[in-house]
């Protein structure tokens, strides 16, 4: 239902691949599979290859969301998978006819952006 693509802000290669993952699910998985982009290791800035603005351009042309993620430090892990759940889950209320009752009363976080992150939400 969900699939998370990740790539390395350190490595530019990793992010060129996302391109042949896109494909990738657009030919093999189901159609409306939710889908986010991850750029891991926000941790590392200094030895950033791979610019912000690149993977969020990247995003929207997919219609995705996109975080910026250190799974050393956890710093917007736990965001990025709620915001993935929660669209599955919207999604999901959406099909079984649902739409005019209340969203789900899971409890997700919200994903706004904590000022004292260095990483991005998108």
């Amino acid at each position: 239902m969900g699939i998370i693509l990740v790539y390395d802000i350190t490595d530019e290669k990793s992010f060129e691949n996302i391109q042949n993952w896109m494909k990738s699910i657009k030919e093999n998985a189901s159609a409306g599979v939710e889908r986010l982009l991850l750029g891991n290791k926000c941790d590392m800035e200094v030895k950033r290859k791979v610019q912000r603005e690149q993977a969020e351009k990247l995003a929207r042309e997919h219609g995705i969301r996109f975080f910026e993620t250190s799974a050393k430090s956890s710093l917007n892990v736990d965001e990025a998978f709620s915001s993935l759940a929660r669209d599955i889950l919207l999604k999901s209320s959406r099909r079984s006819g649902n739409s005019n009752k209340a969203t789900p009363t899971t409890d997700l976080k919200s994903c706004e952006k904590k000022s004292s992150t260095k990483c991005s939400l998108g």
